[in-house]
């Protein structure tokens, strides 16, 4: 979040849209990005979404800061009019025996330009490293 702030500047009112696993990382994001008044898009399958007592508290830091909370299935709807499109790894440290399961139900969350484009002009992305290709192409 400071790394968006030396880019945007305030974050109020901007809208941060993630793209893939309900893991750690979205759950640190989405609390910290309602702290800022930031609207919150969350795009995760079925069955991977993010911990509900993480939404819940999310929604309510949200509301006390004047940001919205967006919660889908479907990656379009969650990058639309953002500003920041943040994806992470599919498959975590420990998970390595899923990798086959979860790159047949990750298929539609990969950010590609087409994606992209359907953020606002001047969006970012955001990755939390090592990325791989099946999550973003190289465009």
């Amino acid at each position: 979040l400071m790394a968006l702030e030396d880019h945007f500047g305030d974050l109020k009112g901007k809208t941060l849209a993630w793209v893939g696993d309900g893991n750690n990382v979205l759950h640190d994001l989405m609390i910290g990005a309602a702290k800022l008044g930031m609207n919150v898009n969350v795009a995760t399958p079925a069955g991977y979404e993010a911990n509900s007592r993480i939404v819940d508290i999310t929604k309510k830091l949200a509301d006390e800061n004047g940001g919205k909370v967006f919660l889908t299935a479907v990656a379009d709807e969650a990058v639309t009019g953002s500003d920041v499109v943040v994806t992470d790894t599919w498959v975590s440290m420990g998970q390595e025996e899923e990798y086959a399961k979860r790159i047949e139900e990750f298929a539609g969350y990969e950010v590609n330009s087409s994606l992209m484009a359907k953020a606002n002009d001047g969006a970012v992305f955001l990755h939390c490293l090592p990325r791989h290709p099946e999550e973003v192409t190289d465009e």
